[in-house]
């Protein structure tokens, strides 16, 4: 079920609503349990048969926290428990995400073997990890350990970040499970988020699709030089607005159930850096890899050889967490030795910011084609033609009539990727301090612009065309 679909918007959300709010006010336990069914239910509604697999997560996790509390309370090694759970889980990862590409990896050596046919149940990556921060944590003495199974059933498939994250870490949310307050502030702040995201990905990632999509569907013998750099930039939004809408939704509706989650996106194409990039985007998976692979393996308080293998091991596993395939991997070691290098060659953090943007946008724009691409053939073939060194050549007629079309929607794309909203929010702010407060008519502003967006994305809907996240797939 998608948030972005008229089931999820008309149907399905204002039915959890009225169940939570209107008949099982006040009851905690009972609201938890109704979120629990109503997650399942959202997880199973296109895919049932791989309700199992999240029963079996949940599951197996509880088992494990308990056991690794159990081995606490008796003042014994923890690492038994851990490592098991770590196997498991990972385990569950390898065979239906990662099976199929080893063995089609091993087959490409000439080994002859049997490759089976196996479904990647969505949103298995996610899912993974946050019931693996829960054992962790409870390991760590970040939290205590949960007692009842479908406390924890709760946070690893609650249905706002279930799919496609924020990755939740269980020491972040475990008070608000049962403790949290609802209010009407958060509840409106909520709705206002939602609506944002919507938007996004509505309003302009499905429409930057359009172009990308129609892009690198064709060899890249057939692009021109225009064409080529038109559709990865477009992908460059597609993604953006995408996965953060997305995220914006996802925080939304956690704040309408009275839950505040991390967030996941600080306008990441502004950051003058690939570290900084990374410190911008998915934050919720960079600190995940921070806490529980970087900091354990010693961080950057290490030697430069170890410094540099941490890095290495941290990006070819963050590039293998987006997908079994050797573009992924490749993705994430690129990322390794730009951050490497921002590291260690001299004066690369002082380069003067207009210019590291550049680089760094010029660096994450070629870095997302190699991420859409679905083989390295097809990725080394589309950079040898965005360079010109491939394809039909110069400008095309179909390339300037592409991008006078869209110039309108890449404009604002790149306009509300740079954080002018916080800029003018200060700016409102200070004026405030100085006895002007024009805030009466900004927010009816703000309201009216909000409510306009909400009426236009239901007019694209009904069209009923299917627009699924692109981070669905991991």
């Amino acid at each position: 079920m998608l948030f972005s679909s008229p089931v999820f918007l008309f149907c399905f959300l204002p039915f959890v609503l009225a169940g939570y709010y209107v008949f099982l006010r006040g009851l905690r336990q009972a609201q938890n349990l109704f979120l629990l069914v109503c997650s399942l239910f959202f997880y199973g509604w296109g895919e049932p048969r791989f309700l199992p697999v999240m029963l079996a997560s949940i599951a197996m996790n509880y088992g494990f926290g308990r056991w690794v509390y159990r081995q606490k309370f008796r003042k014994k090694h923890k690492a038994l428990p851990v490592v098991a759970a770590t196997a498991c889980n990972l385990a569950l990862l390898f065979v239906f995400k990662y099976l199929v590409f080893t063995l089609e990896s091993l087959n490409g050596l000439g080994l002859g073997l049997m490759v089976p046919v196996i479904e990647l149940p969505i949103g298995i990556s996610f899912f993974t990890f946050q019931a693996l921060s829960y054992v962790f944590d409870v390991a760590m003495g970040r939290t205590q350990v949960q007692r009842s199974p479908l406390t924890l059933g709760l946070y690893i498939s609650f249905f706002p970040q279930l799919i496609a994250g924020p990755i939740v870490k269980y020491s972040d949310v475990a008070r608000q499970i049962d403790g949290r307050v609802e209010t009407w502030d958060d509840f409106s702040a909520g709705c206002s988020r939602f609506l944002i995201g919507l938007s996004k990905k509505v309003l302009i990632a499905n429409q930057m699709a359009v172009v990308a999509d129609r892009v690198f569907r064709m060899d890249p013998g057939s692009l021109s030089t225009p064409m080529a750099w038109l559709g990865s930039l477009c992908y460059t939004f597609q993604i953006y607005y995408d996965f953060s809408g997305y995220s914006d939704m996802a925080i939304g509706l956690g704040k309408m159930f009275g839950f505040h989650f991390q967030e996941n996106f600080d306008h990441p194409y502004a950051a003058a850096s690939i570290t900084q990039f990374w410190r911008r985007w998915h934050i919720s998976l960079s600190t995940w890899f921070r806490d529980y692979v970087y900091i354990p393996l010693g961080g950057n308080r290490v030697g430069k050889a170890k410094h540099i293998r941490n890095l290495l091991v941290v990006w070819l596993l963050t590039g293998l967490w987006h997908g079994a395939n050797w573009t992924f991997v490749l993705w994430g070691l690129l990322y390794a030795l730009l951050l490497i290098g921002e590291k260690y060659i001299p004066h690369m953090d002082r380069l003067p910011a207009p210019l590291g943007r550049a680089y760094t946008l010029l660096a994450v724009n070629f870095l997302w084609m190699l991420f859409r691409a679905d083989t390295l053939e097809y990725a080394g073939g589309f950079f040898l033609t965005m360079l010109g060194w491939n394809g039909t050549g110069g400008a095309d007629p179909a390339s300037g009539l592409f991008f006078m079309e869209n110039l309108p929607l890449l404009l604002i794309a790149l306009l509300f990727s740079f954080p002018f909203a916080p800029w003018f929010r200060e700016r409102l702010e200070r004026s405030r301090l100085l006895g002007r407060d024009p805030s009466p008519i900004l927010d009816l502003l703000y309201a009216l612009g909000l409510t306009a967006a909400g009426v236009l994305c239901v007019c694209y809907l009904v069209k009923g065309t299917y627009n699924p996240f692109i981070y669905f797939r991991f």
